[in-house]
This record gives C-alpha cells, structure tokens and sequence, in this order.
C-alpha cells in the first residue's frame, strides 16, 4: 500500500513548500542533538583512542549543560514570535518561564508516600498542604498547569494592556514592572512555595527514580530536544500563513491594520498567549535539568538576556533564535571557564559588536549579506545587483513593442 501524500491545500503541505534551507539546516541541528547520548553509549564500549578522549572531555555533566541551554532555546522562540514578527518587545517573560519552573517543581517535591508533606513545610509549622499544592499530585495535570497556566497570565496581561492601546517601550516598560511585583511576591512566600530558597528537584524523585540521576537526565535531554523540534514547528506554521501576514503588518504599521477592519488588539493578546505558555513549558523544561527553582529566576538581568539571544542570532528568522541562544549560552560557559574575572568585558564587546556590526544578527546578516559575499569570494569579483527577470516582464516587453512601433518623427 503506497502512501498518500499530504492535500495540496492542507495546512501541513503548504508549510512544506514554505520550508527553507533555514529550516532543514535547523531539523538537521536538532537531529545531531537527539544522537548526542547515543553516539557517547557507542563510543562507551570501546577501549581507547578518540573514543576514549571524547568520553573524558565531555562527561554527562556537559550533556546536562547543553540540555538546559536547548530548554532555553524554546522560550526564546516564543520571544521572537511576539518580538520578531509583531513588534512587542517584552522585558518580563522570566515571570512565566518561573511559572512553568514552580510547577514541574510543585510536582516533584509531592512525590512522597501518603500523608508526608514536603519537607520544607515543617521549616514554617505548615501542617496541612495548601489548596493550590493539590493538583500537582498528578503529572497530566502538572503539564497542562506548566503551559496553560502561564499562558492565561500572559494574555490577562496582554489584554489589559493592549485593549488601552499600549506599545513601543511603555509596553516593555510594564512588562518589567509586571516581573518585578511577580518577583517580590514569589520572594515573600515562604510558607506557600520557600521564598527565596526556592524549590529542589535533585534530590526529589520522579516514577521511583532520582530526578538527578543520568538515566531520567537523560530522558528529559530528549524530551527537551523533541519539545524544541515541536515549539519550532508551531512557530514556523503560526507565521507562514495569513496569521503570520496580520502579526507582521502589526509589527510594520499598527494603524494601518487597524483601518483596514482587523482588530490588532485579539491578535496581540492571543500571539503573548502563546508565547507565555512556550515560556512555561521552557521553565518547565529548565528547572528539572537545573535541579532548583528560586525567584531569582526572575531577575531583570535574565529576562533582558532572553531578548539578546534573539538579536544576536537574529529577528522575525526563528532559526537565530535557537542559533543566538546556543552560541551566546555556550560562550558564556567557555569564558567562564576559561577567564572567569573578565568574562563579563568578552560577554560585553561581543553585543556591542553584534549590535554595530551585525543589526539583523548572524542569520539576518547571512541572508542579505553573507551568501552574496560568500560568492563574490570564490569568484573573485564582485557581481553586479540586476534584475534579469525585467527583460521577461510581458508588461516590459509589451511597452517596449508599442514604443519601437511609433512612427518617427521627420
């Protein structure tokens, strides 16, 4: 039985068509990323040589590492859809990447026999699990509550700002001020949730195993993986139809779209919805491979460096997003390492480089400069900006026998 290929019209077959090398380039990446752990096991079994080398200078706690860094690949999609495409800078998405975080967390520090509460609780004389603990008890419910709940909080948000026709930087400006009471709040509740000692989940188990151990580490790498691959589909279809169209005429001229009978307002509110639960479902991802969860995770700072990943890699392009945050995280890491008094000065230059050097990021440079620079080098001369397809243009050629065909004058 041979299979059916996908209706022309479906929604699956007209995003096939729009996929670019940008997208086949990034399914590779990622399918690289899925073999990692596998090609370690193989090389495991031998004696010696590379095999040997490769196992000693990328240990599992690398494979960790590099698994938190794709985790915060995914929020920085959802912070390119909203940015990118529609124009909506905001500085305050760590308040959902901390919500998705809390609830995996809540969910972990419950995985206790019957009638044991967590042990934090008996710091504060807290006898009785609080009401909002008592969904966690389930995983479903948890994964529904790490996305839909940051989601509704982003679109309340979004809706109570965006129907008084806020945006430009009063918008970020309140999206700051938003994760700054968040913020404060999370820190104060002590008895609810730790304050600022915030929640473990290393030494917490999930199905009866350690959530640290290599093996459930290892799980969560793939997941995060296979989430990554997920969110970047959705974003790629959300932006390569009509929807797509609306949010960037929002992002280019908010009023003009506005005159012609669309309502920007449901679009905005609905486009950081769905940025909101990526967000969540980030956190999530994040604090199981971290193994702790504190308000701190909604510093300014990190939510400030979340919109950096996206500039250095590149906006409205999806694939910087994800490109951005893996080398600026792994930088990070390496400098680290290697200077860790100046890394910060390294850190520094290389934003002020992208952003005068490099104002569209490294895939927005490569896509209107690099391919043609590239060429021009193997060539070795510079080739000339024409527009060949204007002598096919029927209108041209039309014009051009009407004029050659007027009688000349005397």
């Amino acid at each position: 039985m041979q299979n059916s290929a996908p209706p022309s019209g479906s929604p699956l077959a007209k995003l096939l068509k729009k996929l670019g090398w940008n997208d086949y380039a990034l399914f590779g990446s990622v399918l690289v990323f899925a073999c990692i752990p596998l090609i370690i096991a193989v090389l495991s079994l031998s004696d010696g040589g590379p095999s040997q080398w490769l196992l000693n200078n990328f240990p599992f706690l690398r494979l960790r590492l590099m698994g938190r860094f794709l985790s915060l690949a995914i929020i920085a999609l959802g912070i390119d859809l909203i940015w990118g495409y529609t124009g909506l800078l905001s500085l305050g998405h760590g308040i959902f990447f901390a919500l998705g975080g809390y609830a995996f967390a809540m969910y972990l520090n419950l995985q206790l026999p019957e009638g044991q509460l967590p042990e934090f609780f008996g710091l504060y004389g807290v006898d009785k699990l609080p009401l909002i603990w008592q969904p966690f008890h389930s995983l479903p419910v948890t994964v529904l509550a790490m996305v839909l709940v940051p989601g509704a909080i982003a679109a309340l948000l979004g809706y109570l700002i965006f129907r008084n026709r806020i945006k430009g930087v009063y918008f970020s400006i309140l999206t700051q001020a938003a994760l700054l009471v968040f913020y404060n709040f999370f820190n104060g509740q002590q008895k609810l949730i730790n304050g600022t000692n915030g929640l473990k989940t290393d030494t917490e188990r999930i199905f009866g195993y350690l959530a640290s151990s290599d093996g459930v580490q290892l799980v969560f790498y793939e997941v995060t993986v296979l989430a990554l691959l997920l969110v970047y589909i959705l974003c790629r279809w959300l932006t390569s139809g009509r929807f797509g169209r609306i949010l960037v005429a929002i992002r280019d001229d908010e009023t003009r779209v506005r005159f012609t009978g669309y309502d920007p307002t449901g679009f905005k509110v609905l486009v950081f919805g769905i940025s909101g639960a990526i967000a969540g479902l980030s956190g999530g991802l994040y604090t199981v491979q971290t193994g702790i969860i504190t308000p701190s995770i909604m510093d300014v700072a990190f939510s400030i460096e979340m919109v950096i990943w996206v500039a250095v890699g590149g906006r409205a392009t999806l694939v910087g997003a994800v490109l951005g945050t893996l080398l600026v995280r792994l930088a990070q890491s390496s400098l680290s390492e290697q200077f860790p008094e100046v890394w910060l000065f390294f850190q520094g230059a290389l934003f002020l480089i992208v952003v005068t050097v490099l104002p569209n990021g490294i895939v927005g440079w490569w896509q209107e400069q690099g391919i043609v620079q590239l060429r021009n080098l193997f060539r070795g001369k510079p080739q000339l900006a024409t527009f060949p397809s204007l002598e096919e243009d029927p209108l041209v050629q039309e014009e051009r026998k009407q004029f050659e065909g007027e009688p000349k004058e005397p």
